[in-house]
């Protein structure tokens, strides 16, 4: 290995940081690694095992771009891709231990170089309807995401649990992960700890039309594409040859099939792999355009119907600032074209904690209503205004502790008895309650509890809590290792002397080794002599080993050694 390692190593020395920055990037270096020179870390790079690595990585091309090399051909032009992966010499050659990691690959087959014909219009009505009920899922999960985070399994899906109650919510369950995965790709969602939180571009994405809304899903899943469907152009190649793009990665095939099927979703894939218009600059590199998928579209609609029963009907798609809203003050019972809600105590009563009040209720409700505010609904409202803020939950400035005090003593009462309460250890105090648990915890247990509750603060002034604050956008993004101090360090021991620590090395492992090698020293005379020696010890600057040809002990100065290397036994 060292033998083929010291290229590498003076490659290595003389690339670039961006060079360097690409290529650890791409083999996954960690920042730590414990590399104390360009050496070992061109040892390392042509390890086994991290080849083992890094040829699943390799596009379809470059994967049959390095077994060309590997049989003497030209790598063409993936040749410098792969140079830039240390997999090629500068010489477009493979270092031996790459073509030993090639063995038992077989060549990929070849990929099309036509795009997926045109979708005809009765495929790309039904892609548009795939996209429409995708988009308008999506904001629905991330709603139910808001207000009760996911809980996910190990491998990133959603957890049984979750998906059964989404399901008796009406939520198609065998689409959920996908869907889930689109929004993370988009930044609407990020994972924090084993959970999925909406980030804080969905609020803005939740309020934006279905053209818009597409328009962010469909450009963040083109940009997440893995490079190997990726065109040179920024788009992606023909997704018929999307299942061969990584021929040697063995997860590939699932993966593939997971991203036809998000494309399938997001309709910029038809049946039959056709391509609607609406993808052709998406899949050239270009900005999204919705314009003709709009118009296959429903309408939006701004206007619904309030009824005696407490419930509103949508005639159509309900425009999203409009059912964003409407959803904070009512629960969505259907979610065809022809949206219902309902309005309960419990979803008034959920609208006031969130700022809401009497009046901007029933403000918002008579702009959007066709038919007026029915008599059920206006009592509803005015019975819940009328119990809201009973329970008023602030914290004691003199002895820190929580407090709940309110006008009504009956219901001090029945939270001092109540057993669904007891984990927050409730202490009559006068004629209010405390307790040395936080003041947001109580407050969200008493919601939970049905209770009447108000944050308030020091000034007695209500306070607003999201119960689940919307992550930063940015959270969404891995953050990637900082490699520049590691190559600072490899930098620092380049010098003049990269030959004799070259030579020591080389030494020290024939030694390790017990390998026999032939030896060139320089003599007094300024002549040179060879000699067969088989290393048996280095030290002191000294190399020790037994002469072949004389079956003698003999002890060379290491300063006194022009080259070496290992004979083949």
């Amino acid at each position: 290995m060292t033998a083929h390692a010291r290229p590498l190593a003076d490659w290595l020395a003389a690339a670039s940081d961006a060079e360097l920055l690409h290529l650890f990037a791409e083999r996954r270096v960690r920042a730590d690694v414990g590399w104390h020179d360009f050496f070992d870390a061109a040892e390392t790079l042509l390890d086994p095992a991290s080849l083992t690595k890094v040829l699943p990585t390799l596009t379809g091309p470059e994967a049959a771009a390095l077994l060309r090399a590997a049989a003497g051909e030209d790598a063409g032009e993936e040749r410098a891709a792969l140079t830039a992966l240390a997999l090629l010499r500068p010489d477009g050659t493979p270092p031996a231990p790459v073509i030993a990691a090639l063995s038992g690959r077989t060549a990929p087959p070849e990929t099309t170089t036509t795009s997926a014909p045109t979708a005809p219009a009765d495929l790309a009505a039904h892609a548009a309807e795939r996209a429409f009920t995708t988009v308008s899922i999506l904001a629905d999960l991330l709603l139910v995401a808001r207000d009760s985070p996911f809980a996910l399994l190990a491998g990133g899906g959603v957890s049984a649990g979750e998906k059964r109650q989404l399901s008796e919510s009406g939520l198609p369950i065998d689409v959920i992960d996908a869907l889930l995965a689109i929004a993370v790709d988009a930044r609407l969602a990020v994972i924090d700890e084993r959970r999925l939180r909406t980030s804080t571009a969905a609020e803005d994405w939740l309020r934006s039309s279905a053209p818009d809304r597409w328009s962010v899903l469909a450009t963040a899943f083109r940009d997440a594409l893995p490079r190997g469907v990726r065109s040179t152009d920024g788009g992606w190649i023909s997704p018929a040859d999307w299942p061969q793009a990584h021929p040697w990665d063995p997860s590939w095939p699932e993966r593939s099939r997971a991203l036809l099927q998000a494309a399938t979703l997001l309709g910029v894939i038809a049946e039959g792999g056709a391509e609607p218009v609406w993808s052709i600059p998406l899949r050239r590199g270009q900005s999204a355009d919705a314009t003709e998928l709009a118009r296959l579209l429903p309408a939006e609609v701004d206007k619904i119907f309030l009824q005696n029963d407490l419930t509103a009907i949508a005639p159509g798609p309900l425009a999203p600032p409009l059912d964003v809203r409407l959803r904070t003050m009512a629960a969505r019972e259907s979610a065809a074209q022809a949206s219902s809600y309902r309005f309960t105590t419990e979803s008034i009563a959920r609208a006031f904690g969130a700022g809401e009040s009497a009046e901007s209720i029933l403000d918002f409700l008579a702009e959007i209503s066709l038919t007026g505010i029915p008599q059920p609904l206006s009592y509803l409202v005015a019975q819940t205004a009328q119990r809201h803020g009973l329970v008023r939950v602030s914290t004691d400035d003199e002895t820190g502790r929580t407090r709940i005090e309110s006008t009504d003593p009956h219901l001090i009462e029945a939270m001092a008895i109540d057993q669904g309460l007891r984990p927050l250890a409730l202490t009559k105090h006068v004629d209010s309650l405390t307790t040395r648990v936080g003041r947001d915890t109580v407050y969200w247990a008493l919601t939970d509890a049905r209770y009447p509750a108000t944050l308030v603060g020091s000034d007695g002034a209500a306070l607003i809590r999201e119960r689940h604050p919307a992550a930063p956008t940015g959270t969404a993004v891995t953050p990637q290792p900082d490699l520049l101090p590691l190559i600072q360090r490899l930098r620092s021991q380049q010098g003049p002397d990269a030959d004799a620590a070259w030579l020591d090395r080389e030494l020290e492992a024939a030694v390790r080794a017990r390998a026999v090698l032939r030896v060139t020293v320089g003599m007094p005379d300024g002549s040179t002599r060879e000699l067969l020696l088989e290393a048996t010890g280095l030290g002191g600057g000294r190399l020790r080993g037994r002469d072949r040809a004389a079956d003698v002990e003999r002890t060379l100065p290491v300063s006194s050694i022009r080259a070496a290397s290992v004979v083949a036994s």
